[in-house]
């Protein structure tokens, strides 16, 4: 989430200033297609929800 999150703020879709945490510092250290190489990874073997 905070890879796409940057990603949009480095696109101009959303305002650098909303972003807090992981997502800022990913936002100033990372190009835009390391962003979207991260974003796109899909969360293969991971549960989609927490069974209760």
């Amino acid at each position: 989430m905070a890879a796409g999150a940057a990603l949009a703020a480095k696109r101009g879709e959303k305002k650098k200033s909303e972003l807090k945490g992981a997502s800022k510092s990913m936002e100033k250290s990372m190009s835009e297609k390391e962003l979207d190489k991260m974003a796109s990874t899909k969360r293969k073997g991971k549960p989609q929800n927490k069974k209760s």
